[in-house]
């Protein structure tokens, strides 16, 4: 019955640790694609989804 337990416990360690590397993966790679603008840019870009101008 112990071994149960224990590959419980060593089962859900993998799922959080393996989560965890997953997710620090996909913001990763996320952080690859950003596009770094100068100020007028950015601003221009944040303002594309309004009508004033």
């Amino acid at each position: 019955m112990p071994a149960i337990g224990i590959a419980i416990f060593v089962l859900f360690l993998f799922v959080a640790v393996g989560g965890g590397l997953v997710l620090y993966w996909a913001v990763r790679a996320e952080h690859g694609r950003r596009e770094v603008l100068d100020r007028d840019s950015a601003e221009q870009a944040a303002r594309r989804d309004t009508d004033e101008k």
